[in-house]
């Protein structure tokens, strides 16, 4: 189960950008980098960050705490900057938040930023089960933080839930995308990482995590699919992609391979 907290002050937006990100305090005296339900790319984006957040974390992978974010109306009225102030007007209620790295940097080779063999595996073949088309080397979504990398920012993963009927062809697909993964120069053990990987997401694992998305989410995505229906329809779609593993295995095993 997720913790809720509630935003008390607004700090500083961190970048611009579709997600409109800010570093918030919450009620817990915490920092939190939150993402706004009202911001452009709207709840499936929160979902996206949910789902693969919590399947990274199964997975061993180092990914900030993930908490609930209850934003209250009152927050933005004194805001003086009118775009942040619609922002958290449009935000009212759950939004989701990340534990903030203070000092932390982004994943850079040019820096000489390495990454151990092992973990870089099992991001790659993470990234290429959720399908995340956002962990290149022109957007890392890694941060390093006390010689520790973190995987941040998969709101761009499940790309299939803004088209819902292509779920079903997305879901034995080979994810050709990965050749661009900013790890896979050192992710020399995908077949290790993809055992150790379905040892760890059992389908009580992957049940569990589906649960976590708030109903209040789900029931305002438009469409014609219900939330019970779209609930059933992620946890479907994370127990066949791993029955069907070895065709996005075998292709991240390719790319990496046509590196050296």
């Amino acid at each position: 189960m997720l913790r809720t907290a509630m935003a008390t002050r607004y700090v500083v937006p961190l970048r611009e950008g579709g997600s409109l990100p800010a570093i918030v305090e919450a009620d817990d005296l915490g920092l939190y980098v939150v993402k706004f339900r009202g911001a452009g790319q709207g709840i499936l984006a929160l979902i996206a960050e949910l789902l693969a957040g919590e399947i990274g974390r199964a997975l061993g992978l180092r990914v900030p705490e993930i908490v609930l974010m209850e934003i209250d109306a009152a927050l933005g009225r004194n805001e003086p900057d009118y775009e942040i102030r619609q922002l958290l007007k449009a935000s009212t209620g759950i939004n989701l938040a990340l534990d903030y790295l203070p000092g932390s940097t982004m994943f850079d080779p040019a820096a000489r930023d390495k990454a151990p063999a092992d973990e870089a595996s099992m991001m790659v073949w993470f990234d290429a089960y959720t399908q995340n088309i956002d962990r290149t080397p022109r957007n890392a979504n890694l941060l390093v933080w006390h010689r520790k990398l973190y995987p941040i920012d998969h709101g761009a993963a499940l790309f299939f839930h803004h088209d819902w009927p292509s779920r079903e062809k997305k879901i034995a697909a080979p994810f050709v995308e990965i050749e661009q993964h900013i790890l896979l120069p050192w992710a020399t053990e995908i077949a290790q990482a993809a055992k150790m990987a379905h040892e760890r997401l059992t389908e009580p694992v992957l049940s569990g995590i589906v649960e976590l998305i708030p109903d209040a989410w789900l029931e305002t995505i438009p469409g014609s699919v219900d939330a019970a229906e779209r609930r059933a329809g992620y946890l479907e779609f994370f127990t066949r992609r791993l029955e069907t593993s070895s065709i996005f295995e075998e292709e991240a095993i390719r790319a990496q391979t046509r590196l050296v």
